[in-house]
């Protein structure tokens, strides 16, 4: 008698688990639980702040900001958003203006947050407990009927009824559904850090000022830098080049001094108010390679499991699409387990959609990766990007209260 009511209550109660503790994973949990249903998250970070999250990002009108709508977090998110943040400058690799952008007094449309800042408002708005930290992926083996166990480094274990990998490019969670995985761009990034910028770098901080500078020399080169929280800058040396790059150049990508002196000759032709990013950077000189998976991707539906955000839809981050996607991703997955009879019916309706509105973008934000690495001559027009987030936003409402 007592099995077939611990049987009963399992199946009133499916095992949720989601795989990552990212902005979508934390989105999805925080939704859910607002709507009453139980979920535990799975990280293998030690704890919300136990690496470096990371730069800037903006959360656009017609999808991160839905998100969070939808996990009642509006006003925490404005207490932490930065407006000011949507300004930027265009440069040619010589210094020179080519446009530059300022937000208009209340424009919301694209506010840019840290991401170690929204990922802690996150964790502090699910209920204690509910991200299981330390506990890597390792495996995630089907059981039957859409039941998986998940196994995890030092062998701790789980299962669940429905697992949702929200643990980005490179996810455990993914074979599951589809054997693509993510092809390198041709192009790679090293990252930089100024601190104390206003004292220590002035000319840096005045060249970024509030926002963003991106500057492109037209044949493959580039350096992007953006406004942090703190009086910190993070700086973005762009190139062309193979993945093995190091090898040629017989450089210890490790040795952030050596990698700084290949920069410096490989950009030798940009001005040296420019090339102070690539020289004066704080700490280390972290290679960074921009990958994507084939665009679009879809799969057919797997019951007990399915991707949220760069599991699903890994994407070039020209665009600033990737954790604006992956918030959406997660509310709308969440408002269908609350809407839908069945795990599949809402996993079904979810990627139905997500297909649809991802592909695209996806597609278009590869695209723009190689026009700007090919050429650099198209700008944005950002005031009527931001037109449209708002145009879209107020058409996403719509269409949801209908």
């Amino acid at each position: 008698m007592e099995t077939t009511k611990a049987v009963k209550a399992a199946q009133r109660t499916p095992r949720i688990a989601v795989v990552g503790a990212g902005p979508a994973g934390l989105t999805c949990a925080r939704v859910l639980q607002l709507r009453g249903i139980d979920v535990t998250v799975y990280d293998a970070d030690a704890s919300v702040d136990a690496r470096d999250p990371g730069g800037t990002l903006d959360l656009h009108a017609d999808s991160g900001q839905i998100a969070l709508e939808d996990a009642g977090l509006t006003e925490a998110f404005a207490e932490l958003a930065r407006p000011e943040g949507q300004a930027k400058l265009r440069l040619d690799h010589r210094g020179a203006v080519l446009a530059s952008f300022v937000p208009d007094e209340g424009d919301a449309a694209a506010p840019e947050i840290d991401r170690g800042e929204l990922r802690a408002m996150l964790a502090a708005h699910v209920e204690p407990g509910t991200v299981r930290w330390g506990h890597k992926l390792v495996a995630a083996v089907p059981l039957g009927e859409g039941r998986h166990r998940l196994e995890f480094a030092g062998g701790a274990w789980a299962e669940a009824d429905l697992v949702i990998g929200a643990d980005g490019a490179w996810s455990r969670v993914r074979p599951l559904v589809s054997d693509a995985v993510p092809r390198y761009s041709g192009v790679t990034f090293f990252e930089v850090r100024f601190d104390d910028v206003e004292r220590r770098h002035p000319r840096i901080a005045e060249l970024v000022g509030d926002g963003h500078v991106f500057a492109n020399n037209g044949d493959g080169q580039a350096i992007i830098a953006q406004r942090n929280r703190g009086d910190r800058i993070r700086g973005y040396v762009g190139m062309r080049a193979p993945l093995d790059w190091h090898v040629a150049a017989d450089v210890d990508p490790a040795d952030a001094e050596a990698v700084r002196g290949f920069l410096r000759a490989e950009f030798s032709g940009w001005a040296e108010e420019l090339l102070s990013f690539v020289t004066d950077g704080d700490g280390g000189c972290v290679n960074r390679p921009l990958h994507a998976l084939p665009a679009p991707l879809a799969w057919e539906h797997v019951p007990g499991v399915t991707l949220v955000g760069d599991a699903a839809h890994l994407m070039s981050p020209f665009g600033g699409h990737g954790a604006n996607l992956a918030m959406l991703d997660a509310a709308e997955l969440a408002r269908a387990m609350a809407e839908e009879p069945t795990l599949d019916a809402a996993v079904i309706r979810y990627e139905t959609a997500m297909f649809a509105r991802s592909g695209p973008l996806a597609v278009g934000a590869n695209a723009a990766l190689e026009r700007f690495f090919a050429s650099g001559s198209h700008i944005p027009d950002h005031a009527a990007e931001h037109q449209e987030y708002q145009r879209a936003a107020a058409a996403y409402r719509g269409r949801r209260a209908d």
